[in-house]
């Protein structure tokens, strides 16, 4: 089980990604930061980037305004 924002979980699987979590959730938007147990993940790393079973995951919305 992954647990995402200390809100939702999410079940593993072998070779789950930092994108497939987010699929999973349907969380799309662009302007987005994941950290996954603790540790940043850059964006053109989220398809190739392994999620361990029980991680801790952060994605975080970032707003902008003027």
């Amino acid at each position: 089980m992954i647990r995402v924002n200390n809100q939702f979980d999410v079940a593993w699987r072998s070779g789950m990604t930092v994108q497939d979590v987010l699929d999973a959730l349907k969380f799309t938007f662009r302007m987005i930061v994941v950290k996954v147990n603790g540790v940043v993940v850059l964006r053109p790393d989220y398809a190739t980037t392994l999620v361990p079973d029980g991680a801790e995951m952060q994605a975080l919305h970032l707003i902008s305004g003027g």
